[in-house]
């Protein structure tokens, strides 16, 4: 590049031209098109990455859930409690449908309180997600032994 530089200022001094305006020239193009660069990769890096806010609180969800178990959206209501009894860390304490919570985990690394956790009955075990909505989790339970998905839905209870 540096070449191709001299080379131009050469040429250009020969035809009697003066050579500081072409290199200041040349010099003020180039930071025009490096300042044009870092422009894009800043507005491309700031709108594609995700933005660094406060994590929100996992204490929200300390407290009594009404969990609707319906096995279908058109079926009748069936209610069972979750309730987080604690959070530590990244760990979540507490009941779901009546079964002590094991390997409970929290993670609020993506804007929202989401959870896991697994209960177990004579059936085998259950393995629980979650995630804290405004006023409502949104939930599903993977049964092992009875195999099936329920997706459900909480309240809190006053």
């Amino acid at each position: 590049m540096r070449v191709m530089i001299d080379q131009l200022c050469t040429a250009h001094e020969a035809d009697g031209a003066p050579l500081v305006p072409l290199r200041l020239e040349m010099a003020m193009k180039r930071r025009a098109r490096h300042l044009a660069a870092l422009a894009a990769v800043l507005s491309a890096g700031c709108s594609g990455a995700p933005r660094q806010e406060l994590a929100p609180d996992a204490e929200a969800l300390v407290g009594v859930w009404r969990v609707d178990l319906r096995p279908t959206p058109d079926a009748e209501p069936y209610y069972q409690e979750f309730i987080v009894e604690g959070v530590e860390g990244d760990t979540i304490r507490g009941t779901f449908y009546g079964t002590p919570i094991e390997h409970g985990r929290i993670n609020t690394d993506w804007g929202q309180v989401r959870f896991a956790f697994t209960t177990a009955d004579g059936s085998g075990p259950y393995n629980t997600s979650g995630v804290l909505s405004g006023t409502r989790v949104q939930g599903t339970t993977h049964s092992l032994g009875r195999r099936f998905l329920a997706v459900w839905s909480a309240e809190r209870t006053p």
